[in-house]
């Protein structure tokens, strides 16, 4: 496919933005760490650096391999479901138990078991493979010489993404500073994480 290099940017740029943005247990995560303005510069990197290998291994041709083997999607399924579920049901604890919701109260996390939770979000899931490795490493080999393009482009949209999750959310801190809207949050991820694990188990 033959295009001008803006557009080979741009395309990876929106086809990315619109994979990455949809609710999902990795962007309930880092929100919920930017509300609490804690390990946030850390966990942007994280995700960031993570889409940039698993775009560069789909641009190099691992989407054909996972799509060939299609056992190691459903291991990955499997154990994400559990996670997902394991992680909602510590986040429904968290919402029912409201003195553990003030952050001023609510000892900070170690940034060794957030940065664990953060890469087990992101590689635990199946569908961040099917996204990025199979459907934007196909999609960026459309464009033969310009796929590492459609790369840069798509890498790009995942780091203004999350570093705009992240580090906007820090700006809502006042009003998560009550134990009730942290109910409120925590309920929500509760529900999202669990309704993700069930729909992975069943699919």
């Amino acid at each position: 496919m033959s295009a001008a290099p803006p557009m080979v940017f741009a395309t990876g740029f929106l086809t990315s933005l619109a994979l990455i943005a949809a609710i999902g247990a990795q962007n309930a995560f880092v929100l919920r760490q930017g509300i609490r303005r804690e390990h946030v510069g850390s966990v942007v990197t994280v995700c960031a650096v993570s889409d940039l290998v698993l775009i560069a291994a789909g641009i190099a041709g691992f989407g054909a391999l996972v799509a060939a083997h299609p056992n190691v999607v459903t291991v990955a399924k499997l154990g994400g479901a559990a996670f997902l579920i394991g992680y909602g049901a510590l986040a429904a604890r968290r919402a029912l138990r409201p003195a553990s919701l003030d952050p001023a109260a609510e000892a900070p996390a170690r940034l060794t078991g957030v940065l664990v939770t953060c890469l087990a979000l992101t590689f635990l899931n199946p569908h961040v493979y099917l996204d990025t490795v199979v459907l934007l490493g196909a999609l960026a080999n459309e464009y033969r010489e310009g796929r590492w393009l459609f790369g840069v482009g798509a890498v790009t949209a995942s780091v203004v993404w999350f570093a705009t999750l992240g580090f906007g959310a820090t700006r809502l801190s006042a009003l998560f500073a009550r134990p009730s809207t942290w109910r409120v949050l925590d309920g929500t991820i509760a529900v999202t994480m669990v309704a993700l694990g069930l729909y992975l188990a069943s699919s």
